[in-house]
């Protein structure tokens, strides 16, 4: 992010039509770490690889239109994070409903939630409970979840890129855990007793 705040000003005030600057400039934010970024996370939010291009797409449509917009050039990775985050609320909505495939390749396969199995059949089941688990939270928790643990954003990093107060992405986030935890703990329960 080598560029001066007041390029970006002037950058502003150019007309859109045939600015290489501009582009030049907007190539600089949005290049091809960051896209794979947004598009990893869209995947996690809406599970299918097709719906998560169109929403990393239509975000960084979004973002060129609206780059003039951009106050703070040291904000743009939430300023864009937040369109991103928008543009999959658009595609949820627009199916309603939130799924979300364990099976793509950009899933974490290690973590917290799923020790190291000796068994390769445990392995899978666990991966197969987390994913359902993960498909019965709410959309607006499951953002959250995905933002905090597999992004590893902060509370304040959450709040600002889905436009909710710290406290909200708080509640979100203990009812979402609280949620996982139940769902979870009920299917090891019915494994027990079989």
């Amino acid at each position: 992010m080598a560029v001066k705040e007041n390029e970006i000003r002037q950058l502003r005030r150019t007309p859109v039509v045939g600015d290489t600057a501009r582009a030049a400039t907007f190539a600089t934010f949005v290049d091809r770490d960051a896209l794979d970024r947004a598009y990893r996370y869209a995947t996690l939010i809406l599970g299918d690889p097709t719906d998560a291009e169109d929403a990393t797409h239509d975000a960084a449509l979004r973002a060129w239109h609206r780059f003039g917009e951009l106050r703070d050039p040291t904000r743009f990775e939430a300023w864009f994070g937040r369109i991103l985050v928008n543009s999959c609320r658009d595609r949820q909505r627009g199916r309603r409903h939130g799924t979300l495939s364990l099976d793509d390749p950009t899933f974490p396969t290690e973590g917290p939630w799923l020790r190291v199995a000796a068994d390769p059949a445990e392995a899978f089941g666990r991966r197969q409970a987390m994913a359902a688990a993960l498909r019965a939270l709410r959309p607006e928790r499951l953002e959250v979840v995905v933002l905090r643990f597999y992004l590893d954003l902060t509370i304040d990093q959450i709040a600002e890129r889905i436009g909710a107060r710290a406290g909200t992405v708080k509640s979100r986030l203990h009812y979402a855990l609280k949620e996982l935890r139940g769902t979870l703990d009920e299917d090891s329960q019915k494994e027990l007793r079989q």
